[in-house]
């Protein structure tokens, strides 16, 4: 019970060790490359996710994933999202009975347009489910910058034991039984970060970047409901927490994608210079798909799609968004006549 088993050593599975360990648990950190193992466990960093950020001796960096969660109570998913599944499918039969797995990435599967909570229903149907998300760039979580995230299960004693295991003075959990909402909001919002980049490489301000997380908070409610989501959900940490500072920082891969982008680079381009996982823009595809599948309007999310896959000219996406045919602002409130005009 005293050890857990992180899947992922980028910086933010690293970030979420660091934060474990200094509670006292041995962490296994797995990767894929036995040679950066070796120099994490031997430097104590992590020098190509994480430089400068001392590891705690009680983590360990494992390439044998079976190794790693085999006996582990709690396993920590914090591979990209469009590999889970074959992560899944790797341990699936070298778990403990009932494990509990703690997803923290953010995406949604591009060939099933499956949240990752019933990916892993599918491949480990035996398992728990806690997705952690929320507002929290692995930089400064590794470095004790206070931080608060959400833990999101349908099972309440899930939810509340997974907020004590990571519930440090410097990292505040809350619960949330919403699943669906918050693995929403936690992907969705790196389709709407990519276009704050964007935004800000064409050299617009901060008028158009606040107009656009305004609107796209919109969209990602508005399917977010269709989906089965509380909307209550999105004005939280892994809602509108999350969409603010992934679309304002410069530490989210998502929204330097999106400046190099607006400055007229390639998306190979930008993702080669990113070199790391850009997880919204196999996100924007999804959410494209999944506007189409629930007849849900998603302009913003349209033109970001049209962008990255069909070489749109940015320039002429913001004159579409800026042209579309006139509306009310909070178009709910207007259709239920609350307001008599």
């Amino acid at each position: 019970m005293n050890s857990i088993c992180i899947l992922g050593g980028g910086s933010w599975g690293t970030a979420l060790s660091i934060v474990l360990a200094k509670k006292g648990y041995n962490v296994d950190l797995w990767l894929r490359d036995k040679k950066q193992c070796e120099e994490i466990n031997m430097t104590r960093e992590n020098l190509k996710y994480l430089r400068g950020v001392l590891l705690p001796n009680n983590i360990t960096a494992v390439d044998d994933i079976i190794k790693a969660v085999s006996n582990k109570k709690i396993i920590v998913s914090a591979v990209p999202s469009h590999a889970i599944r074959e992560v899944l499918k790797t341990i699936k039969n070298h778990t403990s009975e009932e494990p509990i797995i703690v997803n923290v990435a953010k995406g949604i599967e591009v060939d099933t347009l499956l949240r990752i909570s019933e990916i892993v229903k599918e491949e480990i149907p035996k398992a728990e489910y806690t997705a952690l998300s929320g507002p929290s760039h692995a930089e400064e979580v590794a470095r004790d910058i206070p931080t608060t995230v959400v833990a999101a299960s349908t099972k309440k004693a899930v939810a509340e034991y997974i907020q004590d295991v990571f519930m440090t003075p410097k990292f505040r959990v809350y619960t949330n039984p919403d699943v669906i909402g918050v693995e929403l909001g936690g992907a969705l919002k790196n389709v709407i970060a990519l276009g704050a980049g964007i935004s800000d490489g064409l050299g617009y301000g901060d008028n158009t970047k606040a107009a656009l997380m305004n609107r796209g908070f919109v969209e990602i409610a508005r399917i977010g409901e269709a989906m089965g989501a509380n909307k209550l959900t999105f004005a939280g940490l892994s809602g509108i927490g999350d969409l603010i500072v992934t679309c304002t920082s410069m530490h989210s891969r998502n929204r330097r994608a999106g400046i190099l982008i607006g400055q007229g680079y390639s998306l190979e381009e930008a993702i080669e210079s990113i070199g790391m996982v850009v997880e919204g823009i196999k996100t924007t595809k999804a959410a494209f798909q999944l506007s189409q599948k629930y007849d849900v309007v998603m302009p913003i999310t349209e033109e970001i799609y049209r962008v990255l896959y069909e070489e749109a000219d940015v320039k002429n996406s913001v004159v579409n968004l800026m042209l579309r045919d006139k509306t009310h602002e909070i178009e709910d409130i207007v259709n239920e006549d609350q307001f008599l005009w």
